[in-house]
């Protein structure tokens, strides 16, 4: 074949002329890069290749990352990961061979990527984020992703969406939001996880996390500088009252000094907060966890002290009086998790409460289901129906194979999240709701800061990122920064609205 005949084949005198034209209309001082950034804008992007690798996560666990590949360039994401807490979740796709990771390995799951999920993608355009979903949920035929694992599906889902924001030229939380059709977005207020518990800590204190929420703030920017002084006052108090041998943190970068009770972190982080002088503009959230020590209908505060075991047993009701009590003793606006996930009677009663009060000030408290729903569309339904709850957590996770339950028909469930169109669609049944939507990360993470981008284009207003420390957890607050910088005058931060749905 002749120069012209290849030309003209593939219309190529036609794109260089208007190329050319276009870069003397630009009156471009580099003529060569401009006609080359125009050529490439004219190819639709499809996807390539889709490689993926085994690497650790921040609790030094395998999980999958994945690189991603167009005809614009390549595209990285990773997948984070949780401890198990429910049959109605996607699961994760672990080797099981204790030799290697203590059985934790994902390589089965990279297997599954290079091999089959990428033969499915390989020229779907990436822009088109439902399509690619569905090609990968339908490929898997399992109602929780555990033929390909969702630790495999979720990382592609994530880097094919980086890809297709590529494609459009917009930032990566501009074509979130997009996709789920939301135009006004703002920066969220960040849960700054300050005091770690439960089973991200060796401590004995049995609720997971106590958070503070810095909703004064006027932008982003000065939220996260209330979230680190705070930190660090924080661990000055901790080390004045109980030594510096005390500071230590949980899996989220929480300290975790060896309290017992939830009013005792309480005390130490409102003294924190006052140390900074932001005391009217910090409120305090806790996420209890109530379903990693329930046995049977009764609430084991000391689940942690062997010693104590069965001492400190608390009914439902008990356990709502102390809530009570902790809401009017200090500003908590914020209680994740305060039941078992099973226990939708005291959950239900706790939420239809309603109010609390602080110092004469009356709030509204949020009641937000995490365990109790597991992003489960009938769970969620469920919720709604009964008023069993006012938020929910997001989260874009997977959990690992090998927890034993008791088994309860899958038909027609949605699974706990696998997938960014999964995630979207979640969303939308909680804003629906006029629910309050916390965007979470997991306790094992990575260095990616997707969750950053997602929080800002689905405009949840509240993220759950961690401790204001360690790197897998300031990316995402970073990142947060960053968005904050490139909206610049058009930056709104949720602040006072903290709940807006």
């Amino acid at each position: 074949m002749s120069v012209q005949d290849y030309l003209d084949k593939h219309m190529l005198s036609r794109k260089i002329e208007d190329a050319v034209n276009a870069a003397v209309r630009a009156k471009t001082l580099d003529p060569v890069l401009f006609i080359s950034n125009h050529m490439k804008k004219a190819v639709s992007s499809v996807i390539t290749k889709v490689k993926a690798r085994q690497i650790l996560d921040s609790r030094g666990i395998p999980t999958v990352e994945v690189d991603l590949y167009t005809n614009k360039g390549m595209f990285r994401a990773s997948a984070p990961s949780g401890a198990p807490i429910g049959m109605y979740e996607a699961v994760e796709l672990r080797d099981g061979d204790k030799g290697t990771y203590l059985g934790n390995g994902v390589t089965k799951a990279i297997r599954n990527v290079n091999e089959k999920i990428s033969e499915a993608l390989i020229g779907m355009d990436p822009i088109h984020q439902s399509q690619i979903d569905h090609a990968m949920i339908g490929l898997d035929k399992t109602e929780k992703k555990g033929e390909l694992g969702a630790n495999a599906i979720l990382a592609v889902s994530m880097a094919a969406c980086k890809a297709g924001a590529a494609e459009k030229e917009v930032p990566l939380y501009k074509h979130i939001a997009d996709l789920s059709g939301q135009s006004n977005l703002f920066l969220p207020v960040p849960a700054f996880t300050v005091i770690s518990g439960g089973k991200h800590a060796g401590n004995a204190l049995a609720a997971q996390e106590i958070m503070i929420l810095p909703i004064g703030a006027t932008k982003f920017e000065d939220a996260l500088q209330m979230g680190s002084e705070t930190y660090h006052h924080l661990k000055a108090v901790i080390t004045e009252k109980y030594g510096a041998h005390e500071c230590n943190v949980g899996e989220d970068g929480g300290l975790a000094p060896n309290i017992s009770s939830i009013r005792e972190g309480l005390d130490l982080v409102k003294e924190a907060i006052g140390r900074t002088g932001y005391n009217e503009k910090i409120k305090i959230a806790i996420d209890v966890a109530a379903t990693d020590f329930c046995i049977g209908a009764k609430y084991d505060l000391d689940f942690k002290s062997p010693n104590k075991l069965g001492q400190n047993f608390k009914s439902g009701k008990d356990m709502i009086e102390m809530y009570k009590e902790l809401c009017n003793d200090y500003p908590v606006v914020s209680i994740e998790d305060p039941f078992d996930k099973e226990d939708w009677e005291h959950t239900r009663s706790f939420s239809g409460l309603g109010i609390c009060q602080y110092l004469f000030r009356r709030v509204v408290l949020q009641v937000v289901g995490d365990d109790l729903l597991m992003s489960n569309s009938k769970r969620i339904e469920r919720a709604k129906l009964e008023s069993t709850c006012n938020a929910l957590v997001l989260k874009i996770d997977n959990q690992p194979v090998g927890i034993v339950e008791k088994e309860i028909p899958m038909k027609n469930l949605v699974n706990q999240i696998g997938t960014l169109t999964e995630a979207i669609e979640v969303a939308k049944l909680a804003k629906n709701a006029n629910w309050g939507v916390v965007i979470s990360h997991r306790s094992g993470e990575t260095e990616d800061s997707f969750l950053a981008d997602l929080s800002v284009g689905l405009a949840t207003s509240q993220i759950k990122a961690g401790a204001p420390c360690r790197g897998e957890r300031l990316a995402k607050y970073n990142q947060l920064l960053r968005i904050e910088e490139e909206l610049g005058d058009h930056a709104v931060y949720a602040g006072e609205d903290w709940r807006q749905s």
